[in-house]
């Protein structure tokens, strides 16, 4: 009772001053005393693709997820009392490992100091560890578990490397932590283990923060049970922003193993080998600047694997690597890697630069791409052989901090599930080149980025059950955004002159969760799926993280010249389609609002469809939209067109 009033009366004095405990400056004012979350209604999850990959698209998206379910009463203490759950504990006194249990008074630090806090902004690094920073060891010499930034769960914080768009290690709807919203694995009482889920519950141990969100009596996560200075674990003690675990992964230093050869200077060689067989090693890495320029170069990386989350950022196992503002020319090059995160050639940082020409690359492992780039480099490939087999390893790939790749002539072929031909967190232009994904969706745009493809042929077959998104939608060209913090919030581009677009398997065009903008000026389209769509701009049920379910709809601005189209194309009552068939245009389909599959509705147009002089709608079943502009044709063949004002159109 003692230690309550103690508590009591420190936590009065600490109201509007600065205190420093534990090594960290805190700031608390009545106000965030006494606040309450205001956010409590952002839910989700996803990645390859990352992923998006693990995305597909979703590919490159997927995998950490709660025991406790959401605003439920947890298990009581021995002692009669439940603890509530308004903010995360975490170590040396918060609610989870080196803590004192739920409801219970910790022990005291020998120094008599303040337990250690989540970290600035809700973040925990180990024991109150600053964002990025190593803690202080505990006795033992090992670190704590933590909490990971922005609330996250895991040694990471967070969802794992979400390769290329998928959900991978997300947080699922209200932070939770299994795989794509599947339950977590039971505990030996049969109880899932309670994962970073609503109302701040800690994500270790199944032990939930205590009263007001403290790590038990005298052992706070952080003012009003927050997991540090000012920062919640997240809205309504979710993950991280939108339920996740964070915004995408990753410890946020940049670390990327060490390297067989490092070229640090000015270089030109010949026929020279690189080989690596060290575990997150690479083969050759070009750095601090030099420009190296190698001609005929033997890269082999068969053996050596890597278990760090932010590989596929930063390039950790990769065959080659350029950063720290390098350029790198490689002609006439062999490259091939067998381990996992073994991409090819990487490039990684601002005013770094790659350019490889008239070079075989061949990866077999999961999570290795062809040529990849990150953090804002340049890639410029020309008339490259690349063959890719692993799992969520797209032939031309980026992720986190994107950047540009341009790539002219060659073959890009991918042969593993969720490994889509291209998987866009950059700007990426092909042209005059082969695209072939024989076990994914051809192309996959994530955020605010791009494609553009010119006189290029892209073939995509999504597996109806292989595909980390399959029971989503299955399709050849998915834009999305997976909301990992992979790719920047915005309107995706899609643009694709000349060339063909074959469909194997499900719709040619899928949007979900995000805005689009796709051009399509003499394109060969082919589905060989006579049940898929042409078009879905829909939602989805957010159990990969894209959104929250009911409100995560698709906005799709489409505007064709000299295109042949055929199919349905499906808009559902959360969505947009704005849709301009222009000149030398065909349409032979229908275009339906449906309702949303999780109830969602918004008053805006759904489906507004003009048709412009030379172009031609030919129906082949009834529609409904909201509004048609007809300059050109339309013919009807005895169906009709019901407008949002009830007007029917048609041969009456």
């Amino acid at each position: 009772m003692k230690r309550k009033m103690v508590a009591v009366l420190l936590c009065g004095l600490m109201i509007g001053t600065g205190v420093t405990a534990g090594g960290q400056q805190w700031t608390v004012s009545a106000e965030a005393a006494n606040a309450k979350t205001a956010d409590a209604d952002e839910d989700t999850d996803a990645e390859e693709e990352d992923d998006d990959e693990d995305t597909d698209g979703a590919s490159e998206q997927d995998a950490k997820e709660k025991s406790d379910k959401d605003g439920q009463t947890p298990p009581e203490l021995p002692n009669g009392e439940t603890p509530s759950q308004n903010g995360q504990g975490g170590p040396n006194g918060q609610g989870g490992p080196n803590g004192a249990q739920d409801g219970q008074t910790p022990p005291e630090l020998p120094s008599g100091e303040a337990p250690s806090q989540n970290g600035s902004n809700g973040q925990g690094g180990p024991s109150g560890a600053q964002d990025g920073q190593t803690p202080p060891e505990l006795p033992s010499g090992e670190a704590p578990s933590q909490n990971g930034s922005n609330g996250q769960s895991g040694a990471q914080g967070g969802p794992g490397s979400t390769q290329d768009g998928q959900s991978n290690a997300q947080g699922g709807p209200n932070g939770q932590n299994a795989q794509d919203g599947q339950t977590p694995p039971e505990l030996p009482s049969g109880e899932a283990p309670s994962q970073n889920g609503s109302n701040g519950q800690d994500s270790q141990n199944n032990t939930q923060g205590g009263p007001n969100g403290q790590g038990g009596e005298m052992g706070q996560g952080g003012p009003n049970g927050q997991g540090g200075e000012m920062g919640q674990g997240g809205p309504n003690g979710q993950g991280g922003p939108m339920g996740q675990g964070g915004p995408g992964s990753g410890s946020g230093e940049v670390s990327n193993g060490t390297a067989a050869t490092t070229i640090t200077e000015d270089t030109e060689e010949s026929d020279q080998a690189y080989t690596s067989e060290g575990d997150s090693e690479n083969a050759l890495r070009v750095t601090d600047g030099a420009s190296a320029t190698l001609d005929g170069a033997s890269v082999t990386k068969q053996s050596g694997d890597t278990d760090d989350a932010d590989a596929d950022f930063y390039g950790t196992n990769a065959g080659v690597l350029a950063e720290d503002g390098s350029t790198l020319n490689l002609t006439g090059a062999t490259i091939e890697t067998g381990v996992s995160h073994g991409n090819g050639v990487f490039a990684y940082g601002e005013g770094t630069t790659v350019n490889i020409a008239d070079s075989e690359i061949t990866t077999t492992g999961n999570t290795s791409g062809g040529i990849m780039t990150t953090g804002g480099a340049t890639l410029n490939a020309s008339d490259l052989t690349v063959e890719t087999s692993g799992n969520s390893s797209a032939a031309i790939r980026s992720d986190r901090g994107g950047g540009t790749v341009t790539v002219d002539e060659g073959t890009y072929t991918t042969n593993g599930y969720n490994s889509p031909a291209v998987y866009s967190t950059a700007d990426i232009t092909v042209s005059d080149a082969t695209l072939t994904a024989n076990n994914s969706e051809g192309i996959v745009i994530e955020g605010k980025n791009s494609v553009t493809l010119n006189n290029t042929d892209v073939s995509g077959n999504m597996s109806d059950t292989e595909g980390s998104s399959s029971s989503i939608n299955v399709h050849n060209v998915f834009i999305y955004q997976s909301m990992s913090g992979d790719a920047d919030e915005g309107t995706a581009t899609f643009t694709m002159n000349g060339g063909s677009l074959t469909t194997k398997n499900g719709d040619t065009f899928y949007v979900t969760n995000t805005d689009a903008v796709v051009s399509l000026t003499g394109v060969t389209l082919t589905t060989e799926d006579d049940e898929a769509n042409l078009i879905t701009v829909s939602g989805n049920d957010a159990s990969h993280g894209w959104g929250q379910a009911g409100s995560n709809g698709g906005s799709l601005t489409m505007t064709t010249e000299d295109q042949e189209l055929s199919g349905d194309i499906v808009v559902d009552s959360i969505s947009e389609l704005n849709l301009t068939l222009g000149s030398g245009t065909t349409l032979t389909g229908t275009v339906n609002i449906t309702e949303n599959a999780e109830g969602g509705s918004t008053d805006t147009d759904h489906a507004v469809i003009t048709v412009e002089e030379g172009a031609v709608w030919t129906l082949t079943g009834d529609c409904t939209v909201t509004s048609v502009v007809n300059n050109g044709t339309i013919n009807y063949n005895g169906y009709t067109i019901t407008l949002a004002d009830g007007t029917v159109l048609g041969d009456l």
